[in-house]
């Protein structure tokens, strides 16, 4: 298995799609978390385009990536969805096998009417799920030979 930890800016959008899809779609060969360089809170627009593919994220909770880094915690792969200057905000974590930088746009700056916000929404949502899909597809050999191990 592969610990996986997604990194955004407030934890509020990409990660925590990110994650989902993940944890979801990775046949139980990867455990993904979501962090933020500060914690915010979810964005409702994000909410709205998971719940759109079958997926509840209104319960979830945002975190600070630098609690993961003071508890030690490890993961095998680091991905900042974030653009590139914040994520070069992000703890180096031990041990780390695979760190990636996606520099996906983020949500809460889309400007516009309600529709205009939701279609880009959805469009990020729809290449974030590309992304994971791609992951799992790249890593998938690795994290079955960290299962049988």
């Amino acid at each position: 298995m592969i610990k996986v930890l997604f990194v955004c800016v407030h934890n509020s959008a990409r990660s925590q799609m990110a994650e989902t899809f993940l944890n979801d779609l990775g046949e139980g060969l990867f455990e993904a978390e979501s962090a933020g360089l500060e914690a915010g809170t979810l964005n409702p627009y994000v909410v709205r385009a998971m719940r759109e593919v079958g997926y509840d994220i209104s319960k979830n909770e945002t975190n600070d990536v630098f609690d993961y880094h003071k508890e030690g915690r490890i993961y095998q792969a680091v991905i900042k969805v974030c653009d590139q200057i914040n994520g070069e905000r992000c703890p180096i974590f031990p041990k780390t096998l695979i760190n990636e930088n996606w520099n996906l746009e983020d949500p809460s700056s889309i400007q516009g009417d309600d529709e205009a916000i939701m279609e880009r929404t959805r469009e990020i949502r729809d290449l974030i799920r590309e992304r994971v899909v791609a992951f799992i597809a790249e890593h998938k050999a690795f994290a079955e030979s960290r299962k049988s191990a």
